[in-house]
């Protein structure tokens, strides 16, 4: 689907024809062997062969990063398959050919795989150095989407087709590109989905505006976490380095996934109100457009909600209010000490019948007092400008008594 061509409208944002609950065992069963391939078999090989066996630690790490990425080379030759096979379902939209995905592809899986170039230069010198391999794939998948969502907002254009974006157009956001091919070619979502998606992106603002806060969420998290991981690895002995190195970037993005699945669960439901109520299609419709009103996202709400959690912004918020101050640095003349307007009550913006009624209120003493201070202070002075102002012409109280100074 191409940007300003409107599909029909739709009550509700438009579906996206892809369930993850019909695919648990699949998905299941793909996480395991990446998993064991990735984590279990470094660290298993690494201390296995290094404390049981006579093996010199340069045949040790030989193994080990021999035996490294199975899963990403086998998902590498699927997704050519899939791509370059006859009437291929699973290309972008429009493309005659995939280039752009493998390229994608490849870059993606090269860190993984750079260990592996040549295993027998390896020594104990450069334990910390193959312990560096998943937090290098954090610090490049972290630059690179969030590289791309900041060209995005600068207005860049896209130069080449990005997936099922033509070249020329708004720059997608990272995310939506990297979800659009995974799930197209690895998850067997095929063009369908990549339609279905291309609609749901080109439609809801909201959609969008959430894609773009969650890829700032992995990517930020991803180099920030990345930068500490490496600082530990350098620090900490060899082996245990080694173990970190592995193990953590797993945590981290385990952890990752446990926030992002409620996360996205609740703007979905966020953004199917927002339509209900007719506040879904923000900017100009059907069209990528990054200056488009959305309605409040989960992410933008937590945020406004951040200051009255912390305790000195509740007791900033809380304090009790100070005599006004002029322009000029000095007292306003309510709030100076024995004069006419020290104790007055403030009527400006008020109606004159509240007035009386609050002086009515206040007794019969309210009211002699009243009278009293006015006679003590009569000096036949014109009230002043403030004064003036400050009674409502209409509904005047009775009795009527001028402040003077």
């Amino acid at each position: 689907m191409e940007e300003g061509n409107p599909p029909p409208l739709h009550t509700e944002p438009p579906p996206l024809p892809y369930s993850l609950h019909t695919r648990k065992k699949a998905i299941a069963f793909f996480w395991i062997l990446f998993v064991v391939d990735t984590l279990g078999q470094p660290l298993i090989l690494y201390w296995a062969l290094w404390y049981c066996t006579d093996l010199s630690h340069n045949l040790i790490f030989s193994i080990v990063t021999a035996c490294l990425g199975g899963i990403s080379v086998f998902e590498y030759f699927y997704r050519l398959y899939n791509l370059f096979k006859k009437d291929s379902r699973a290309r972008p939209l429009n493309a005659r050919k995939s280039w752009g995905n493998c390229a994608c592809g490849t870059i993606w899986s090269a860190p993984c795989h750079l260990p592996r170039s040549r295993p027998f230069q390896l020594t104990i010198r450069t334990v910390r150095l193959v312990a560096m391999v998943l937090p290098t794939v954090m610090f490049y998948f972290g630059i690179v989407h969030l590289s791309l969502d900041v060209l995005r907002m600068a207005g860049f254009k896209a130069p080449f087709r990005i997936s099922s974006t033509p070249k020329g157009s708004v720059m997608p956001t990272a995310l939506y590109a990297l979800i659009e091919d995974v799930v197209a070619v690895d998850g067997g979502g095929g063009q369908i989905y990549r339609y279905a998606l291309r609609t749901r992106y080109l439609s809801s603002p909201y959609f969008r505006r959430m894609l773009f806060e969650m890829n700032c969420f992995w990517s930020g998290g991803s180099i920030i976490f990345a930068a500490a991981f490496t600082a530990i690895i350098f620090t900490v002995s060899e082996p245990v380095a080694f173990t970190l190195g592995w193990t953590l970037p797993f945590a981290w993005a385990g952890v990752w996934t446990l926030i992002t699945i409620p996360w996205v669960q609740s703007d979905l439901r966020r953004e199917k109100k927002a339509w209900a109520e007719n506040r879904g299609q923000g900017g100009i419709p059907w069209v990528d457009d990054i200056t488009a009103p959305t309605a409040r996202t989960r992410f933008e709400s937590v945020h406004a909600a951040i200051p009255s959690l912390l305790p000195w912004v509740r007791e900033k918020q809380s304090a009790p209010s100070t005599p006004g101050v002029d322009g000029h640095g000095g007292l306003t003349p309510e709030a100076k000490p024995g004069s006419s307007h020290e104790g007055k009550p403030n009527i400006e913006g008020t109606d004159g019948a509240d007035f009386v009624n609050s002086v009515n209120g206040a007794g019969v003493d309210g009211v002699s007092k009243h009278t009293a201070d006015s006679e003590d202070t009569a000096n036949n002075v014109p009230p002043t400008s403030h004064e003036m102002t400050s009674i409502p012409t209409s509904n005047p109280p009775e009795p009527d008594h001028q402040q003077t100074k």
